[in-house]
């Protein structure tokens, strides 16, 4: 805790730094690493906050009022909140902290700068808890004692009752949670809104962006309905639209806070954005979801010509299924149309009717309703805990209500406009979060015509001669990929699991903790493993830059480079650190030794087949039996596409494309270069003929060939991989269903191609 300031500038902030400035914080400063148009900011770290807890005696008081809190009593729940947000907001805070913020507030700028004073908590904005809206942000706030007051505010706002409430449902200890403060320059936004870098229930490649007038915080509480607007990424064309009435804005007051004013009635009907900032903002949000290998929720504001991004965090609700409200047939309902909006989050129940427009009122909300409100906000999340559905009179695909529903798998219809005006306090009636749709009653299934009575048979189940693998990162998401039916693990990353530790291997071998570092390797390759029994498992070797390592414990002595994706990474890296490797095949060796042998190793960034073949040796002379083991590379760089055949040569028993990497090498781009995003293209001439070559050397020699790069999670490139014959596709876990339809498809159409022709001659 002493090691790490109180303050840390954006510039020094990677996403390791989770622990010192939570998900917002770290966020902030990934996206400002890659270039994107982020404000100038800086962040009051966890360790500050928890320094004040200590000095002023509240860390004990604090959690022992939370120790056997029923939070299901909403009295009791309320109470100890209030008296925790109450002791944090009357403590002083410790002078040394007060001057370190007042110094970085006056480092901004030598003039008194309007901020935003953003919560950061440190389980915020991570891939499977997005604790959405859980902490509190505070707008337009100017001078230092109002800024003080604002990270005070902050800081109390994780005891609030619906954030404690949020904690105990995810299974977080409230003593390991802890909070940062980001003090961020408020963009003074023409129009703002958010974006869903990928379509946030399906996954598909559709970009879905919300937006209005004023702040963003008018589309995140869902005080307006916003405009929406969808982009195809594989078209790069906007492909739907719908302009909402917008009658109000949120904008600065004064200089402390904001407020909610009318619109003028000739905006409240204009179109927000135009075709060229739709397609800008889905290409920063691409790039911003390629960075981090996940689609991405985004918010954006626009001054003029500017762009900026506020805040980028993981979707968490692409794919979740939602076992509790089973949806009826498509086309089979029936029934009276009550009130409809914008399907938000897929599934039908049935329940009775509850207005709530208050949030305090949520007492009278049971288990089974159906929530209809004006639009929730986070005071509302154990209400909508209990419900069957929600519907809202406001708001978008991106609003609170939307989002919380999705990660709650209960049925959403949002901006019905009349919603709590139509629908009757305890009336009956049927929700479809699907189509957007209320229906008065139960609704009833229309009989089946030609085979009432008759059993239907289940769908079967989609075989393919291509595999279809998933690619995983992390051990905790093995049963969800596993789930998917993929056909094993396509690619294993562990670099996630090193980076987890916050330490890099040269620390573990300085400290002589060899043994920590290999269990956690073993340990985590062993989940996945123990998910895909009989199943192939290809794990990497570690790929890690030296910008990811520099910023963990032990990365004092990591290099300086211009350009570590060019530098000191994948196999490279192993080769010259024997020490590190070695680690590693100690971890791969004792699964081998206990009977995993679905497990393959790939090599990453592997340019000529001498590093293959030194790879090999080392582990032979650590004493791995290299001709029993499954050994692959990785097809990342360009030299190693062409000399595919030399590597066949050598031994390798299977390749697997790294399109990422490939495309950028290829063309000489930085893919997180967002001036030369039009440019990175994975469907490029020069990337297909490399890949096309590789695939034709492989399958001469009998080599199994693959994709585990982004390019395998689309189906467009996933049936131009079946027709140029790949062996297997790794795709993510989100897309696997629609890479198996796409792949089956393609060999349906194949074959079919294949029977004419000969029926032809």
């Amino acid at each position: 805790m002493n090691e790490v300031p109180n303050i840390l500038w954006l510039e020094e902030i990677r996403k390791e730094d989770i622990p010192s400035v939570g998900g917002k914080g770290a966020s902030l400063g990934e996206m400002a690493s890659i270039g994107l148009p982020v404000p100038k900011a800086f962040v009051v770290t966890a360790q500050a906050f928890r320094r004040f807890l200590v000095e002023t005696g509240l860390e004990d008081t604090l959690f022992q009022r939370m120790e056997k809190l029923d939070v299901e009593n909403n009295e009791s729940l309320e109470a100890t909140a209030a008296e925790a947000i109450a002791s944090v907001i009357d403590a002083m805070m410790p002078q040394k902290i007060q001057d370190d913020i007042k110094a970085a507030y006056h480092k901004m700028s030598p003039e008194e700068m309007i901020v935003a004073v953003r919560s950061s908590a440190t389980a915020e904005d991570l891939p499977d808890a997005s604790f959405a809206g859980q902490q509190e942000t505070y707008l337009n706030i100017k001078g230092v004692d109002d800024l003080i007051e604002a990270v005070k505010m902050c800081w109390a706002s994780l005891y609030g009752a619906r954030a404690i409430y949020y904690r105990s449902k995810q299974g977080f200890d409230d003593r390991s949670v802890n909070i940062a403060v980001v003090i961020q320059q408020l963009v003074h936004s023409e129009k703002a809104g958010v974006m869903f870098s990928s379509h946030p229930v399906t996954g598909e490649p559709l970009t879905i962006i919300e937006g209005s007038w004023g702040l963003g915080e008018a589309v995140v509480s869902g005080t307006v309905s916003p405009d929406n607007y969808i982009f195809d990424q594989r078209t790069e064309k906007v492909v739907d639209q719908l302009i909402a009435n917008k009658k109000v804005e949120i904008v600065p007051d004064g200089r402390k806070g904001t407020k909610v004013v009318e619109v003028s009635p000739s905006r409240q009907d204009a179109q927000v954005l135009s075709n060229d900032e739709v397609a800008r903002l889905a290409m920063f949000g691409k790039i911003a979801e390629d960075h981090y290998g996940v689609p991405q929720d985004v918010e954006w504001s626009i001054i003029g010509n500017s762009l900026y991004i506020l805040q980028s965090r993981p979707i968490t609700t692409i794919g979740m299924a939602n076992g509790k409200n089973a949806p009826l047939p498509t086309g089979a309902i029936q029934g009276k149309i009550l009130v409809q909006g914008q399907g938000a989050s897929p599934g039908i129940a049935t329940g009775k009717v509850v207005i709530l427009m208050d949030a305090k009122d949520i007492g009278i909300v049971k288990e089974g309703d159906i929530l209809v409100t004006r639009m929730t906000n986070p005071d509302m999340v154990p209400a909508m805990r209990k419900v069957k559905a929600i519907v809202t009179d406001e708001g978008g695909m991106t609003c609170h209500a939307a989002i919380v529903s999705r990660e709650l798998g209960t049925p959403a219809v949002v901006g019905t406009r009349n919603g709590t005006g139509t629908l009757r306090q305890g009336q009956l009636v049927t929700v479809d979060g699907e189509k957007g749709v209320v229906y008065e009653g139960a609704v009833q299934a229309a009989p089946a015509a030609a085979n009432a009575g008759q059993p239907v048979a289940a769908a079967a189940p989609v075989i393919t001669a291509t595999s279809v693998k998933v690619n995983v990162s992390l051990p905790e998401a093995a049963q969800r990929a596993a789930a998917t039916g993929a056909d094993g693990v396509g690619l294993l990353r562990i670099e996630h699991l090193i980076l987890g530790l916050n330490k890099t291997p040269n620390w573990f071998i300085k400290n002589g903790k060899e043994e920590e570092f290999i269990l956690e390797l073993y340990n985590g390759i062993k989940t996945v493993l123990d998910a895909f029994p009989g199943k192939p498992v290809w794990v990497r070797t570690l790929d890690a830059p030296t910008d990811e390592f520099r910023n963990m414990e032990g990365g004092e002595d990591e290099p300086i480079e211009h350009n570590p994706m060019l530098g000191w990474r994948g196999i490279r890296r192993d080769l010259r650190s024997p020490e590190q490797f070695r680690m590693q095949v100690e971890a791969f060796k004792r699964l081998w030794n206990e009977g995993y042998d679905n497990m393959g190793l790939m090599f990453p960034l592997v340019g000529h087949p001498d590093e293959f073949i030194q790879a090999k040796a080392m582990l032979a002379g650590w004493g791995v039996d290299v001709e029993k083991v499954t050994l692959g590379i990785m097809i990342e760089i360009p030299s190693s596409a062409v000399l595919i055949e030399d590597f066949a040569k050598c031994g390798i028993k299977f390749a697997s494309f790294g399109t990422n990497d490939l495309i950028q090498y290829t063309l000489a781009i930085d893919r997180n270069n967002e001036h030369l995003t039009d440019m990175y293209k994975p469907k490029h001439p020069a990337v297909l003929k490399l890949i096309d070559s590789a695939i034709r050397v492989c399958r001469d020699y009998g080599i199994e060939c693959s994709i585990c790069g982004q390019a395998g999670s689309d189906p467009v490139m996933a049936e131009w991989l079946v027709d140029h014959g790949i062996s297997s596709i790794s795709a993510n876990i989100d897309a696997i269903a629609k890479i198996r339809h796409a792949v089956a498809r393609t060999e349906q159409r194949i074959l079919l191609e294949a029977a004419r022709k000969n029926n032809a001659q």
